[in-house]
């Protein structure tokens, strides 16, 4: 069997991750398929490292703007899959327009699922963007003949957005890399930390509205005010609507910059590196699908005090503490809490680290395939 990837709309972020990833652990022989072709774009094809049963065919619309990439799944893809003898097509974009069927399908972007996430954004160009996107996630979420969750979390979102789907589902998470496995530290008791020798506190994510780092910095501020040795450094890029939020309330609460620090976006491959020389992460979203910065958080073996919101209870379950993102005096009362216990930061510590050992991408890619497979065999059926 032949199995063909649609990677048009794999371009940046973890998309292009999970699909490296993804084919990186693969074994698909394993499964009965003797050969991948993956159709996509300059860029993300030149990610994708090589494997004898692998077939990266570069399509030059798919190096153009999204028009130009639309009319290429529409009219060109399925006529491809077929001269290629795919027996199933793997579409993990969550977008699709052509008519070769069987199509597995991914649901990836939760938040054209969610209306009070997607109110954030007030009337914007972006509003308007996600409704459209969760117009056509629908119908091909309706349409598709498997479909692969992250968590049973968005499971449930979805299909109570679509309502109906001949679709058989599954779900997969996502795996991490292993470089972010870091055994949990020695916990320090509280009267270590000083105002000179603070307790620090990491918040890795994109600064954007449904992110809440205004929410978390208030929160430090408080602390601070209370006399908590703390200092907390956040990481990502920014939405601009967002990051002037986010501005704002750093004057108001940190002018000179002594106790929060917003870094900026920093290269995923260099991310672990930021966790080694923090004491306690922090994630504050309200809306995930899967939440892997929490994953790797979780891997790097620091205690956590997570959001209440979304899939981050059924990743993390005993292994955090955990906070309303959207209340200043709830999130600084689990940090509170983490502060003053060593004993409680190393037990999460440890709780943590081991759920986070079971995400692997061996195992994303072994689970995969084999309902790729049996997408394939229900098709013959």
């Amino acid at each position: 069997m032949i199995v063909g990837i649609d990677a048009s709309n794999i371009r940046a972020g973890g998309g292009v991750t999970h699909l490296v990833e993804l084919l990186r652990a693969a074994q698909p022989q394993a499964h009965g398929f003797s050969r991948v072709v993956v159709w996509g774009g300059q860029a993300s094809l030149a990610r994708i490292e090589e494997r004898p049963w692998l077939v990266k065919s570069h399509q030059q619309l798919l190096d153009k703007r999204l028009p130009w990439r639309a009319f290429w799944q529409r009219y060109r893809l399925s006529r491809l899959a077929r001269s290629a003898g795919c027996a199933v097509l793997f579409v993990p974009g969550g977008s699709y327009a052509g008519d070769f069927h069987p199509v597995v399908t991914m649901s990836r972007n939760l938040l054209p699922f969610e209306w009070r996430e997607l109110r954030r954004f007030g009337w914007s160009w972006l509003t308007v963007k996600l409704l459209l996107l969760r117009m056509v996630q629908a119908r091909t979420l309706r349409r598709a003949d498997g479909i692969i969750f992250l968590t049973r979390y968005a499971r449930d979102v979805v299909m109570r957005v679509i309502r109906r789907t001949d679709a058989e589902t599954t779900i997969i998470p996502h795996g991490i890399d292993a470089r972010f496995l870091q055994p949990p530290r020695e916990q320090f008791p509280a009267g270590y930390y000083s105002t000179a020798r603070p307790l620090r506190l990491v918040y890795v994510s994109i600064v954007d509205m449904y992110k809440h780092q205004w929410h978390v910095a208030e929160a430090v501020a408080l602390l601070r005010r209370n006399g908590t040795p703390v200092a907390l450094e956040l990481i990502g890029p920014a939405y601009p609507a967002a990051l002037k939020r986010l501005n704002a309330a750093l004057a108001r609460l940190d002018p000179a910059g002594a106790f929060i620090r917003y870094a900026g976006a920093v290269a995923h491959a260099a991310l672990h590196l930021q966790y080694a020389h923090q004491d306690v992460c922090l994630f504050a979203s309200s809306c995930e699908n899967m939440p892997n910065i929490l994953l790797e958080g979780m891997a790097s073996g620091l205690p956590i005090a997570c959001s209440n919101r979304g899939p981050m209870p059924e990743v993390l379950c005993e292994a955090g503490l955990y906070f309303d993102p959207e209340s200043a005096g709830d999130i600084a009362r689990a940090l509170g809490d983490l502060i003053a216990s060593p004993e409680l930061r190393a037990r999460l510590a440890h709780a943590s680290f081991e759920r986070a050992r079971a995400y692997s991408w061996s195992r994303c890619a072994g689970e995969t395939f084999r309902f790729l497979a049996h997408s394939a065999a229900q098709s013959v059926c």
